[in-house]
């Protein structure tokens, strides 16, 4: 018995078409399935609190985008008992990007029929938990002006958010303190603290970052001189970020930021009203349907 937790409103229909596959797949296999389709924004954390909470085996199909993603893992109740399948339904779908789950949906549900389970990472921030990527500077700012504009949509409206934010380009003073080490202060481009690799449709901010290895990877972009902004940004988006001089890079597991002006922190995406958030990496916990030995 599996429980669907579908958000209708994933990739532009996305997740409608994974919802047809999902269907076939499981009256083919004689799977039984419940569908719990989500109305609002945090409607899947309620259902997946809901399911979980009731002291027996759930198996969890997921079909969405990296923001539902989030919602599931932020509502597992018990976590000995749940195991969750994630079948990537949405416009970026970073979080599978950084994984061994196929990015075709046929693929992904055929892992969870088949059952084969592993366990990924996750940050725990005391009350929410990212699956992906926290941070701040650069990336929370197109968060921002995304959340704002009200004409196009998906990675066309993302870029456009970038373009717009590079142009007025604002840097963030933060303070950071990795693992028992000594608090820093930095004035940043930007800083992810990342389980995954990617944020905004496939920008690898932490290219070393590995889903289950136990460690989080910390990437600190510092100032920029304007003069080599785009440069800069063209290694940033091939992924060879750790090699400029203003990167800094740190294995850890546990980070704690705080943003000390006016710029605030994200987490998969989520724009959250706090200055400080406080990470702490939780390994072999979280199981998920996934490739063997990936």
């Amino acid at each position: 018995m599996f429980d669907i937790i579908l958000n209708p409103n994933a990739g532009k229909g996305n997740a409608l078409k994974s919802l047809e596959i999902a269907e076939k797949l499981f009256k083919e296999n004689n799977i039984e399935y419940t569908i719990h389709r989500t109305e609002r924004q945090g409607h899947a954390i309620e259902i997946t609190k809901q399911l979980t909470s009731q002291g027996k085996e759930v198996k969890l199909v997921v079909l969405g985008g990296d923001g539902t993603f989030n919602e599931v893992v932020n509502g597992i109740v018990d976590f000995d008992k749940t195991i969750v399948g994630f079948v990537p339904s949405g416009t970026g779908n970073d979080y599978v990007s950084a994984t061994s789950i196929p990015k075709n949906p046929e693929e992904a549900l055929q892992l969870v029929i088949d059952g084969n389970v592993g366990y990924t990472d996750f940050i725990d921030m005391g009350d929410k938990r990212c699956l992906n990527v926290a941070g701040g500077g650069m990336d929370t700012d197109v968060l921002i002006k995304y959340a704002e504009m009200k004409h196009f949509h998906g990675k066309v409206k993302y870029l456009i958010a970038l373009l717009i934010v590079l142009i007025k380009l604002k840097f963030h003073k933060l303070t950071l303190k990795i693992d028992d080490g000594e608090t820093m202060e930095r004035t940043v481009f930007m800083i992810g603290i990342g389980n995954g690799k990617y944020i905004g449709g496939g920008m690898p901010i932490s290219p070393e970052s590995v889903v289950d290895d136990g460690v989080m990877n910390v990437v600190v972009i510092n100032q920029i001189k304007r003069i080599k902004l785009i440069p800069y940004l063209i290694k940033f988006l091939k992924g060879k970020d750790l090699s400029l001089p203003i990167t800094e890079h740190y294995k850890c597991t546990h980070a704690r930021l705080e943003i000390l002006d006016e710029g605030k922190v994200q987490a998969d995406g989520e724009i959250m009203d706090r200055k400080v958030i406080d990470c702490t990496l939780k390994h072999e916990i979280l199981k998920i349907y996934k490739k063997k030995n990936g």
